[in-house]
């Protein structure tokens, strides 16, 4: 046999678009420089094509409402604004009325796990999810929305408050190109991992407010039940769309030939040719898209599914809806 190979984490120069450390990690100075491609960008409400098979188009509920008052029911109001209260005192159904908040909130929620410092195509994950935040706070500025963000890693947590105007997107463009996640080194910890996932969004339900609209980024790696229990809460009450990212190395195994990989700590050869080992790595991939798509239809999220390989801005503006003369 002849001597394994061994799979490259760092992406290839020559499949990415920004080039040098580009790749790695990110600059505030390039995420400064996404501001005239996010102009394109809707976070209106307005209908959204999923790129996952079998999606379906959903609105977002718009701005955050407000509870104004409650008046008689009439034929035609939605069920779910009854006013259980006035109508049990009255006897009669009552119908709650809001008023429309003059700003919104809307949050970029950036994993940078060691997770997402991965990559053999493209760039890192988490250069494509630190990307994703970019855009979507130029648009969220273009629009007079606040903006806030959390970023978060094993043992990391950061955390903006939403707020509007141009500085607070620099500040916040700065606080994620200069997170110490970029530098974390070392192993793997998949239960720290998974831990470090539910508290984020733990911490991401007690920030958010009704009718805000969220942005999450991750490749979703350790996401448990009480994970998806927060997405449903979260779903309840917020706009969310989930932008699960991956490499193409994570959703099939390279051509046949033995290879070496390494998570810090220990090496393994496999060979990739073996069918039974291809078949069950493959299967796996597909079982977590597949278990996400299926969190998003039963909860009424977005889901814009992005690889490492992928051009961002392209990937929003078709999961967005954006119409191409």
């Amino acid at each position: 046999m002849s001597s394994p190979r061994s799979i490259p984490t760092r992406p290839t120069p020559a499949a990415a678009a920004d080039g040098g450390d580009g790749l790695v990690r990110i600059s505030a100075t390039t995420l400064i420089a996404l501001h005239h491609g996010a102009r394109s960008l809707p976070l209106k409400p307005t209908a959204i094509r999923a790129r996952q098979s079998g999606a379906y188009l959903s609105p977002f509920k718009g701005r955050g409402m407000e509870f104004d008052e409650a008046r008689p029911y009439v034929p035609g109001d939605d069920v779910r604004t009854l006013d259980w209260r006035v109508t049990a005192r009255t006897g009669r159904p009552y119908t709650k009325l809001f008023r429309e908040e003059r700003e919104r909130s809307v949050l970029v929620w950036v994993d940078l796990r060691r997770t997402m410092l991965f990559a053999t195509r493209g760039a890192f994950k988490a250069v494509r999810a630190a990307q994703v935040a970019a855009l979507i706070g130029w648009s969220a500025l273009d629009h007079g929305d606040r903006l806030g963000g959390l970023f978060f890693a094993e043992g990391f947590h950061r955390e903006l408050r939403p707020r509007r105007g141009h500085q607070s997107l620099l500040h916040l463009l700065d606080e994620l190109a200069t997170a110490p996640a970029w530098s974390a080194t070392g192993p793997t910890d998949a239960g720290g991992a998974s831990a470090a996932l539910s508290e984020a969004l733990s911490r991401l339900r007690r920030v958010s407010q009704p009718g805000s609209l969220l942005f999450l980024m991750s490749d979703f790696r350790g996401l448990d039940e009480t994970g998806e229990a927060h997405l449903a809460q979260l779903a309840r009450h917020c706009d969310l769309v989930l932008v699960p990212i991956h490499d193409p190395l994570e959703a099939d195994l390279p051509p046949e030939g033995w290879f070496r990989v390494g998570d810090g700590e220990q090496l393994i050869d496999f060979d990739a040719g073996d069918p039974k080992l291809r078949h069950a790595y493959r299967h796996a991939h597909q079982q977590h898209q597949g278990r996400l798509a299926t969190l998003a239809r039963r909860q009424r999220m977005h889901l814009i599914p992005l690889t490492t390989s992928d051009d961002p801005l392209a990937v929003l503006q078709n999961g967005l809806g954006v119409r191409h003369p």
